[in-house]
C-alpha cells in the first residue's frame, strides 16, 4: 500500500478553504492532487492558492488514476450522487455532512462501498478535536459515573445574514437539523454511544426569509423545510437526551451540550469547534472545575482531520473514526425527528454503528496515529 493518499477535492465553495489549508499543510501522508468545481474559476483560484497540481472537471477528476480518495464538498442534494460516482470509479470517498438526505441514498452508498471494498467517511470530524476528545476520555474514565442524560441545543436565527449562498439551508436536505444536527448528535454518539429511538416535533416560524448578506442582499427564500425541531433521543446504554435545533431563535443563553451522570456532570464545548472549555462537576464537590484539554493537538479549526484519519486507515488497513456508518446512523436519527412529528409516534433507529475509537491521548501535530 502506498504511504501517501492522493486526494481530489470536488466543490471549492465556502467550506473548502479550511480543508485545502489543512490538507496541504498538516499531514504528510495526504496529498491534494486535484480539485474541481462547477464554477471553474473557483477551482482555479484554489489550485493557485494552495499549489494544487491539477484543476479538472469533475468527470476528469473521477477518471484520474492519480486520485485515491475523493473529498466531496458539494451541496447536500448532490452528496449521495457524487459519492456513488466516486465509488464506482474505484475511489474512496469522504463527504461533507450530511451523509445523504434520505436513508435510501445512505444505504446505497454504504452497500456499494462494501461491495467495492472501499472506505467511505463523512464530516463532521470536530469530535476528533481536543475539546470533545477530552470529554470522551473523562466519561470513559468514569469521572461523572454512568451517563444518564444529555442536553444539546443549537439555536440561532439562520444563515441568511452571513452566508453568500444561503438558499439551500431552507430547502429539503437543509434546515437546522441536517445542517447543524450532525455536529451535536455525532458528539453525543462519540461520548455516550449509539441512539435507539427518537421522539420529536418540528415546525417553522417563517414562510420566507430575506437574504441580508452582501452578495444577494434583499433576495427572498421560500422556506421548504422545518426550521425548529425538538425532541428526545434514547441511547443504547440507557441515557436519555433532549435535543433542540432551531433557526427561529433571535437570541439565547442556552448551553451547547451538557452530559449528566450518576457521579457528576459535564459541560461539553461547542461541537462545531475543535477546542473550547471543558468543565466538570463531581458529586461531593461545591462547584464546577475547568478540566485542561488532554494531549490531542487539534484545538484550532482542524477540518480535514477526519480525512487524514481515513487516509491512515487506508494505509494501515484499520477502521476509521468519521465513518460512513456513523454518519448514516446520525442521518437516521435526524430524519426521525420530522417523521416522529408527523406521525405522533416514536421512531426506532435501525441504522447501526459502532462508537468510534478515541484518538490517542498524546499526539504531536501532524503525527500519525492508529
Amino acid at each position: 500500500m502506498a504511504q501517501q493518499i492522493r486526494v481530489g477535492i470536488v466543490g471549492c465553495g465556502n467550506i473548502s478553504g479550511i480543508y485545502f489549508k489543512n490538507l496541504t499543510s498538516q499531514w504528510d501522508w495526504v496529498k491534494v492532487e486535484a480539485c474541481s468545481d462547477v464554477i471553474a474559476e473557483r477551482a482555479q483560484q484554489k489550485a493557485r492558492e494552495y499549489n494544487v497540481a491539477k484543476c479538472l472537471s469533475t468527470e476528469e477528476l473521477l477518471a484520474d488514476p492519480d486520485i485515491d480518495l475523493v473529498l466531496n464538498l458539494t451541496t447536500p442534494p448532490l452528496h449521495a450522487k457524487l459519492n456513488l460516482a466516486a465509488l464506482n470509479a474505484g475511489k474512496h470517498v469522504y463527504v461533507e455532512k450530511p451523509f445523504a438526505i434520505t436513508r435510501a441514498e445512505a444505504k446505497k452508498v454504504l452497500e456499494l462501498a462494501r461491495r467495492k471494498k472501499l472506505l467511505v467517511g463523512c464530516a463532521p470530524d470536530t469530535f476528533l478535536g481536543s475539546g470533545i476528545q477530552t470529554c470522551r476520555r473523562l466519561i470513559d474514565q468514569g469521572a461523572i459515573g454512568k451517563p444518564v442524560s444529555a442536553m444539546a441545543f443549537m439555536v440561532c436565527h439562520g444563515h441568511e445574514s452571513w452566508h453568500p449562498d444561503p438558499e439551500f439551508y431552507y430547502q429539503p436536505g437543509g434546515g437546522p437539523m441536517l445542517d447543524m444536527g450532525p455536529y451535536y448528535l455525532t458528539a453525543l454518539v462519540n461520548c455516550i454511544g449509539p441512539i435507539t429511538r427518537v421522539m420529536g416535533s418540528a415546525g417553522k416560524a417563517f414562510a420566507s426569509r430575506t437574504i441580508t448578506s452582501e452578495k444577494k442582499y434583499g433576495a427572498k427564500i421560500r422556506v421548504r423545510t422545518p426550521t425548529h425541531l425538538a425532541g428526545t433521543v434514547d441511547f443504547q446504554g440507557g441515557a436519555i437526551g433532549t435535543v433542540v435545533m432551531s433557526f427561529d431563535v433571535w437570541r439565547s443563553t442556552l448551553p451547547r451540550i451538557e452530559i449528566h451522570g450518576t457521579g457528576g456532570s459535564l459541560l461539553v464545548p461547542d461541537p462545531n469547534c475543535f477546542g473550547g472549555e471543558v468543565k466538570a462537576f463531581r458529586a461531593g464537590t461545591q462547584d464546577w472545575e475547568t478540566v485542561p484539554l488532554d494531549g490531542v493537538p487539534y484545538a484550532e479549526n482542524s477540518r480535514g482531520v477526519g480525512v487524514a484519519d481515513m487516509a491512515r486507515a487506508i494505509i494501515d488497513r484499520r477502521k476509521h473514526r468519521a465513518s460512513g456508518a456513523l454518519a448514516a446512523h446520525v442521518l437516521d436519527c435526524m430524519l426521525a425527528f420530522e417523521e416522529s412529528s408527523k406521525s405522533g409516534k416514536a421512531v426506532a433507529i435501525t441504522q447501526r454503528c459502532e462508537r468510534p475509537a478515541a484518538l490517542p491521548k498524546e499526539l504531536a501535530p501532524g503525527q500519525a496515529w492508529k
